[in-house]
Order: structure tokens, then sequence, then C-alpha cells
């Protein structure tokens, strides 16, 4: 029988040299990919990536409750940001990769982390002004973690701009550009597919009634984007927010039992105004509507917009390619980065400058 020996568990100090020099290319110790969680909670960040001090391991540390758990230094715990990491100015969008091209118009970029639930955060100045770019992958559970947690560490207002994809069913194309001017739910009902066909309660599907986005930020939006790709191009009107990709789009397939197949119809049945499906304008304009504080006493305290460039036609039956894709983010990033900083052209009221990362760059 063999045995063994219990070893010590190594600090990012104790590491080997290739693993240290890896994780010292990224803006701070917190900001590794290849830092196990708990291994960065035991160092301090900077944000030239030295490494201070040790501190004790964050599980007999950490100061946070059951309903918003964060880290003791602020970090929440889904996004993992800490407050002066993340800006009043958002733009959100699904993919890592489209949040990297967006934010090659940052000047400087500040701030980078890539958190352990799939988050990629990029603050950077944009014409001299904090902006954030967040890639929080898909559907309405990622938009709730990016919000709510959005809110935990920013003071002041928030104006958020979703950029993202979506299926067209109106007439516009793959290579336009639709700009909600409000959104609504639709949801799985599943209780009419408990037990057997006959005792199904109810429709398949449940559609919600609408929630408007922010006019003004909306309108500067439609603006920006009708300025680039030209007035033709942009189409606006209301967003189905399906809590998913295939079933609540009304996708067809062989594999499951959906219920699907007159899903469309009644999608314009109960709102005539749709134009396209997505999977998160919804929750963002929902709980932009819902900032008011928990006794619902407060004015607004988050404001959001959302441009969905056509990927798919549902009529048509057709899906973009890569190429065309790039090049549609490459028009439409100036347009937003424009809009949100039109909307906000000062910092007056927005979250502090000390100990943020923009401290001393403004």
């Amino acid at each position: 029988m063999s045995s063994s020996k219990a070893q010590p568990v190594q600090t990012p100090h104790d590491q080997p040299t290739k693993y240290r020099k890896v994780c010292q290319q990224a803006s701070a110790p917190n900001n590794c990919d290849l830092y196990p969680r708990a291994m960065r909670d035991l160092v301090n960040e900077t944000t030239e990536g030295a490494v201070l001090a040790k501190r004790e391991p964050t599980v007999t540390r950490r100061a946070q409750t059951a309903n918003q758990p964060r880290s003791h230094t602020g970090r929440t715990y889904h996004v993992e940001t800490q407050p002066g990491q993340m800006a009043n100015r958002i733009i959100t969008v699904g993919d890592p990769a489209r949040a990297r091209m967006l934010a090659q118009h940052l000047d400087p970029v500040l701030f980078e982390h890539a958190s352990h639930r799939g988050f990629l955060t990029i603050t950077g100045l944009y014409r001299g002004l904090p902006l954030s770019i967040v890639a929080i992958g898909m559907g309405p559970s990622m938009m709730d973690f990016f919000v709510r947690e959005t809110r935990m560490v920013v003071d002041g207002p928030l104006a958020i701009v979703r950029l993202g994809s979506c299926g067209s069913i109106c007439q516009a194309r793959i290579g336009d550009v639709i700009v909600a001017k409000g959104a609504f739910g639709i949801g799985r009902n599943y209780a009419f597919f408990d037990g057997d066909q006959e005792d199904a309660r109810g429709d398949a599907y449940v559609v919600w009634p609408a929630v408007g986005a922010d006019e003004r930020l909306t309108g500067r939006v439609a603006g920006g984007l009708g300025r680039a790709l030209g007035m033709d191009r942009v189409f606006e009107g209301l967003v189905g927010n399906a809590d998913s990709f295939y079933g609540s789009q009304g996708r067809q397939g062989d594999d499951f039992y959906d219920a699907n197949a007159g899903l469309l119809d009644l999608v314009h049945k109960q709102q005539p105004g749709a134009v396209a499906l997505e999977m998160e304008c919804h929750v963002l304009f929902h709980l932009a509507k819902a900032s008011t504080g928990s006794r619902n006493e407060r004015p607004v305290s988050v404001r959001a917009a959302c441009a969905l460039m056509v990927f798919a036609d549902r009529a048509g039956n057709q899906f973009i390619g890569p190429e065309t894709s790039r090049q549609m983010v490459k028009t439409a990033a100036r347009a937003i980065l424009d809009a949100l900083v039109d909307d906000m052209p000062t910092q007056q009221g927005l979250h502090p400058e000390a100990g943020s990362v923009w401290e001393n760059k403004l």
C-alpha cells in the first residue's frame, strides 16, 4: 500500500517560474486568467501588477452576505469587479472577441479582467472620459448578473448600451441594425409540457408586456448608427427577449418536443410592433426600470438602450457570415461609443476619481 504525504498549499510567490511569468504579464495578479480564484484573493492588486504583500485567505476575511456576496475588497462574485474598476458609461456585448474589437478605440486601456464565470470587463478612456466594455455571454441570467453587480460597485447614474445580435422578424435583413424602442419577454411554459399532452396547461409559451428603452439614449444611438450606416439600414421597434435560442424563438428541430410551430404568429399577434428576437434586452430594460431602490421610491439610476445587428433573417432562413459580422461591429463601434459620451459628457455626479483606475488620468 502506498502512502501520500500532504503538500503545503502554494501561494502565488511559491508558484513555478513559468506560472509566475505568465501571470505577471497581466495588469495585476487578480486580472490573470491562470490564477485560481483562491490564489487571486491571496495577493493585493496594483495597476502596475506588482505583488505588494500577502494577506490571509479570503475564506477567513471575506466580508459578504448571501444576498450580495462580495470579497472584503468589494469584488463581486460573478463579474468580479470592485469599486473604481467599472465606469458609469458601459457598452455590453455577448462575445469577448467583440469586446476586444471595441476596446481598440479606448486610449488608454486602464483595466482588464476575465472572471471565473465568463465575464470580461475592459475599462479605459474614450474622448478623455471613463468607459467600460463588458462581455457577458448569452441569456437573461447573464444580463441579470451583470446589471445587478455593476450597480453594486458604481456610484452615480449608469448608462448602458447593449450592442448585440438578433434574428429579424421584419423587413430588416442581414447587415442591417435594429434599435430597440422597447423589449418584451418570451418564456417557455413548463407546465404545458408536464405530464401527458392531454393534461397540458395553458399555452406552450408566455409573452410578457413590453418595457420601454430610455428615449434620450436610444435617440443618440439610432442617430449615430444612421449616420454611420445610412438611415435605410437602421430599423426601430419592439424586440422579443426569449429565454432560449432554440425553442422559445420558434426554431424547428426533430430532437425535442417544443410545440413552437405557431410561436412567431403568437408573437406578432400579442406584440404587433415586434421586429426581432434575441435573449437579453428585456431583462436590461426591466432592471433599468426597476432601479428605483428596494422600496420603489427613488428615481431610476440605470438608463439603457439596445442596438442589434441582424445576424439571422428568420423569414429567409439565412445566417450571417463571420467577415460580415466583423465589419458590422467595426462600423457600429464609434456610433455607440460616441452616443454614450454625448449622453454623459462630463464626470460631474459620476463615480469618484479617487481610488479608481482612471485616477489622475483625466
